[in-house]
Order: structure tokens, then C-alpha cells, then sequence
């Protein structure tokens, strides 16, 4: 009986090996990359690549065991992608074989300079010295920051995730509240943004004391010393400075909450998909209470999709830039909605702008997103526009509602957030007004 046993494991093991077997094509040169997803655990994985002559390169999950980044210099996977799953499933147990996407961050050319820059007066800050053009801008006004902070008095509470570039570790507005990080593009722990650009560095340039703001790639403006500027104009670093502003920004609207960077982009301005799913697995696994996500995909992504239900249903709260296409069509995260707040950007004349997206697919609501004055590395600040910007506004003030009550869900959170400006249908609930926003939350049954 055990023999008989025995043959019966082997015969679904053959048959796996037959249709593996039918499937063997000639090998590319090109190394390529796929999101697996399976039931079965890593084993299942690792039985897939035995004869797909593919590579498990490791665990986007942790711990869960279900989501693997697996590496081929063959067709196979690409064949697997064209009916055969089904068929998978059933004997491998894989349910998903995604391919790999490397990802653009969304850059907003900046037409000039904003004063803000300009006006360089200290001020504290909550324990920091900052410049009065970051706090006093008028995206803070408009959302009646301030009134929202010192009217409940709020500073913001947990830990905001940011999904980006980096950060500027040592940045002196940043250091007090940030934690360590995760650096997926070197899967290394720390989240320095420098690392791509260790010329950049303030230890490696020398200063000559001429600092000032100068258009930085046409995309945003920066007070910068002549000699970091000179690097940085015309450069491969298109995105350099992208997470340190996010993150500053999240600082603004909730000065107390902590920020965990998880560098999933790199400063030329890409990222790959699967780089995104394992940071918001590990935002998780970290105890993290809000993710900021401001970047965008074109098509869904089951990858994404499984990493995003599992955040919620773990209690994170999640924020997504709506994008800059200027479409009404599904971009995502922001269109999984109702998991995750799409953020459309709105101009300081409260008007639509003309790069965001709209229509009620994306947009939960809209934030201020152009010339906005945040912090850049190298301790200094910087200006730009983008629906990147007009998200970290909302996630930060996601941290002040979960001070305000810790009983802080998704849904919760997006009805305090209907409490908003009213615009233009095309902006869903409206734009995004602080106040209004805790004032409903502490108001309410807290769910």
C-alpha cells in the first residue's frame, strides 16, 4: 500500500515535468524579470525554476511566502503568461505570473521660480528651525493647516511610510522623526537618497557659499550651491531630490508623526514594480499606519493588487498620487479605489491643474500640488509641481486624524476626508481642506 502511495505522488510530478517538458523554448540573451505568486510556498517556486531554468531571487512577502521576484534568460515564463496558469495552478499551485515592470516617477516641468524660495527667514518649527517660505506657503494656507494643527491641538501621530526615492538621512528638518528604512533598490537596509549620487553628498562637494534657488532639471527648483547645480543640470538624475520632498511634506502637515523611507526608486527615475510590492509588505511588517504612494501605473497589476488588499486588511492606511496624464482614464494605485485615496493636484487659485488627472476613477480628492516648497537634500529646500506633491499633503494629515482618534480605518479616514472644498465634479469630493477634515473625524462615531 505505501508503494502504491508512493506512485501516486510520482505520476503528478511526471506530468508537471511533461508540460514543462512541451513548453522548453530557446533561450534569450536577455535577463528578464516576473512576479510569481503561489499557494504552495516557496517550494512551488523553486519546482517552477527547476525546469524553467529560472532563478528565485527572493521574497517580496517576508515571511508570507507567497509572492517571489524570479529572474530568466528564457522565453518560458513569457509562455506560462499565455494560458498555461490555469493549468499551473492546479499542479504547481502558482496562481500569478506577472512580468517585472521598471516604472517611471511622474516629472512636472516647473516654469519659474516661486518666491517662497526666497524668503529664507528662520522660523521654528515645532523643535526645528525651518524657512518661513516652507512653512508660510500657500498650499498650507489654503488648506488651513495651521487651524487644523492649533485648533485640536495635533501634531501627528504613528508612522507614515513613504514608497520613493529615498531621503536625505541627515537633513536637519527630517533627522528627528525619521526611521531607519529599507533601500530595496540594494535591498540593504537605510534609505539614503546620496547613494545614487554620492557626488551630491555634502561631505564630497565643496561649498562657496552661493546658494541659491536655480531651475534643477526643469522640474523643480532647488537652493543649491553653483557646484551641486552644475552635477545636477542636464544630468541622469531626473528624480534626485523626489523622496526627500515627499517626505518633507508629510512632515509639514504632521511635524510629530514618524516617517519610515522605503527607497524603491532610483534618482534616474525609475523603479520596478516588484520593488513597490515588497516595500508595502515590509511598511507592514513594520507597523506602519499610513503609506504614501506618489507614483503611478498605466494597467493593474495583480502583484500590486494582492500587496495593497493585504495592507488594508492589515489596518494601513493608503494615499496615492492620482497622476499627471491629464486623463480621466484608470491609473494605478489610485484607481483601487475603495482601498486606496487617489490625490488629485489643484493650483493656488484653487483651479484644476492642467497636468493632474480627474474624474472620480482616481480622484478621492484634490490637494495643492503646484510650486510647492518642501525639503531637498542637503539641507536645503526645493519647489515643484505634481500630483507627487499634492499626496503627501493628505497622508500627512492622515497622521493628524490618527491622533485625533486612533480608531483611524481606510473608510474612516476617506469620509473625514469628503469634508472638503467643493470645486468641480471632476475632483470628486473636492479639495482637500485640513480642518474640516479633523473637525468631521473628531466629531464623528470614529468609524
Amino acid at each position: 500500500m505505501e508503494g502504491t502511495k508512493t506512485m501516486k505522488r510520482v505520476i503528478p510530478s511526471l506530468a508537471i515535468l511533461a508540460l514543462l517538458a512541451t513548453l522548453v523554448v530557446r533561450p534569450a540573451a536577455a535577463q528578464s524579470r516576473y512576479i510569481v505568486r503561489t499557494n504552495k510556498g516557496l517550494n512551488s517556486v523553486l519546482s517552477l525554476c527547476l525546469f524553467a531554468n529560472c532563478q528565485v531571487q527572493g521574497s517580496l512577502d517576508g515571511q508570507i511566502g507567497q509572492t517571489y521576484l524570479v529572474t530568466s534568460t528564457g522565453n518560458l515564463i513569457s509562455n506560462l503568461l499565455n494560458g498555461t496558469v490555469n493549468l499551473l495552478e492546479a499542479l504547481l499551485g502558482i496562481t500569478s505570473i506577472e512580468a517585472d515592470r521598471l516604472l517611471p516617477l511622474p516629472q512636472q516641468p516647473l516654469a519659474s521660480i516661486p518666491s517662497t524660495l526666497s524668503n529664507n527667514i528662520p522660523v521654528n518649527y515645532y523643535g526645528t528651525v525651518v524657512i518661513s517660505g516652507y512653512v508660510n506657503q500657500p498650499a498650507t494656507q489654503i488648506i488651513r493647516l495651521s487651524d487644523a494643527q492649533q485648533g485640536f491641538n495635533l501634531t501627528g501621530t504613528g508612522i507614515v511610510a513613504v514608497i520613493d526615492t529615498g531621503v536625505d538621512t541627515t537633513h536637519p528638518v527630517l533627522f528627528p522623526v525619521l526611521l531607519q528604512g529599507y533601500d530595496f533598490t540594494r535591498n540593504q537596509p537605510g534609505a539614503s537618497e546620496f547613494l545614487d549620487v554620492p557626488q551630491l553628498e555634502p561631505s564630497n562637494v565643496e561649498g562657496s557659499g552661493t546658494e541659491q534657488p536655480v531651475l534643477v532639471q526643469q522640474s523643480s527648483a532647488a537652493i543649491l550651491d553653483q557646484s551641486s547645480a552644475a552635477i545636477l543640470d542636464g544630468g541622469p538624475y531626473p528624480a534626485f531630490g523626489h523622496g526627500t520632498m515627499t517626505t518633507g511634506l508629510v512632515h509639514l502637515a504632521a511635524p510629530r508623526a514618524k516617517i519610515l523611507p522605503l527607497k524603491a526608486f532610483s534618482a534616474n527615475g525609475t523603479g520596478y514594480l516588484s520593488n513597490i510590492v515588497a516595500a508595502l509588505y515590509y511598511a507592514v511588517q513594520q507597523k506602519a499606519n499610513i503609506v504614501n504612494m506618489s507614483f503611478d501605473l498605466p494597467t493593474a497589476s495583480p502583484s500590486l493588487n494582492q500587496a495593497i488588499a493585504y495592507a488594508n486588511q492589515n489596518g494601513l492606511i493608503l494615499v496615492a498620487a492620482a497622476g499627471n496624464e491629464s486623463t480621466s482614464a484608470a491609473v494605478y494605485p489610485a484607481a483601487l479605489n475603495p482601498s486606496v485615496m487617489g490625490i488629485a493636484s489643484t493650483s493656488n487659485t484653487d483651479q484644476l491643474s492642467s497636468f493632474s488627472n480627474y474624474g472620480m476613477t482616481d480622484v478621492w480628492i484634490a490637494a495643492p500640488g503646484e510650486y510647492v516648497t518642501s525639503t531637498y537634500p542637503g539641507g536645503t529646500y526645493a519647489a515643484a509641481s505634481g500630483t507627487s506633491f499634492s499626496s503627501p499633503l493628505v497622508a500627512g494629515t492622515t497622521a493628524l486624524l490618527l491622533q485625533a482618534n486612533p480608531a483611524l480605518t481606510q473608510s474612516g479616514a476617506a469620509t473625514a476626508f469628503t469634508h472638503a472644498i467643493k470645486l468641480t465634479p471632476n475632483l470628486n469630493h473636492g479639495r482637500l481642506d485640513a480642518y474640516q477634515a479633523v473637525s468631521a473625524w473628531v466629531n464623528s462615531k470614529g468609524n
